[in-house]
Formats: structure tokens, C-alpha cells, sequence
């Protein structure tokens, strides 16, 4: 399996017990959706490799609480500390209406109501307080907030998204 085609699911945080389980931060606002599951990917040297669970529970809210098959001591836990999981992009629930994750929307034209075709999603940065679409516009790189004020519609369909954002924010890109 390679990690394009699969999500993040969450990070191994903390070691829970001598007998090799271990704490999972879940990066889902429905951690209660992979409570029972079967397998996970867990990154190992650049590499995703198959996990066995044998009993998971969710743990203070936003934790999963996770028994691997054949991790039993607290050094097989330490090898797995810090390490990402992962599971195949089919797994995640499908999303209504204008909901839409990251991934799904890479590719996908940007239309803003006044100034018009701005161009196309390369990237989602969300390393900042507000997420950001990342869109080139021949070689211009145009960002605006992923916020529900702007957003106005997503076409899945036509893969395009409808913004309308505030006067002048698009032409700061396009001035010399």
C-alpha cells in the first residue's frame, strides 16, 4: 500500500501498558468511527506496513487505546513511538452536499463571483490557524482561506469550487 492512496489517521502519541499497548492521537473530529478496526498501515521507515489490532478502545475522548497483534513488550511499543497510521483512502465515510476532504479536492477549479476564474487547487496548507486553498494561476500562487464565508459552493461534479472573497484579496497576488 502506498501513502497516496491511503489518510492519516492519527499518530502514535504514548505508551499505555508494560504489555506493549499504546495511546493513538486521532486526527478525526469522529474518533468513534474507527473504534473497531480490524488493521491499520503504521509508517515504518518511510514505508507503510500492516498492523494487526487485537482490541482498541477509545481512551479520554480523543485517544485510541490500541493493542497490536505481536507488539506485547514495551520495546516492540518503543519501536512504534511517534510513527503515523494510515488507512485506504475507501475507508473514510462519504461526505454530503459541499463537505469535501482535503485530498478530494486537488485538481479542482477555483471560480470567485467577481473576479472570475482564478485558477487551480494545487495544495491545501493547513499548517496555519486558518486552512488555506493553494492555487495556481499560471504559475502565480493565489491563497485564500478556507472559510465557509467564502465558500460559496462545491461542484464535485464539474470539480469546481464557488468562492466569493472579500474586494481585492486575488488582485494582492496579481500586482507587480
Amino acid at each position: 500500500m502506498e501513502k497516496k492512496d491511503c489518510f492519516f489517521l492519527g499518530k502514535i502519541v504514548k505508551k499505555y501498558s508494560f504489555k506493549g499497548e499504546l495511546l493513538v492521537k486521532l486526527d478525526t473530529d469522529e474518533p468513534a468511527l474507527y473504534e473497531n478496526m480490524d488493521s491499520v498501515f503504521i509508517e515504518v521507515r518511510d514505508k507503510l506496513l500492516p498492523f494487526f489490532i487485537e482490541s482498541s478502545q477509545l481512551h479520554k475522548s480523543e485517544l485510541l487505546r490500541v493493542k497490536f497483534e505481536d507488539v506485547d513488550t514495551e520495546e516492540d511499543a518503543d519501536s512504534l513511538m511517534k510513527n503515523g497510521l494510515y488507512l485506504p483512502l475507501e475507508f473514510l465515510p462519504k461526505l454530503e452536499d459541499d463537505k469535501f476532504y482535503f485530498h478530494e479536492i486537488i485538481g479542482f477549479k477555483v471560480e470567485d463571483k467577481n473576479f472570475g476564474h482564478v485558477g487551480i487547487i494545487k495544495s491545501i496548507n493547513d499548517s496555519t490557524a486558518q486552512s488555506l486553498f493553494e492555487i495556481d494561476r499560471d504559475g502565480i500562487e493565489i491563497l485564500i482561506p478556507m472559510n465557509d464565508e467564502f465558500i460559496s459552493k462545491v461542484d464535485k461534479q464539474n470539480n469546481t469550487i464557488f468562492v466569493e472573497t472579500p474586494e481585492g484579496l486575488i488582485d494582492l497576488y496579481l500586482e507587480e
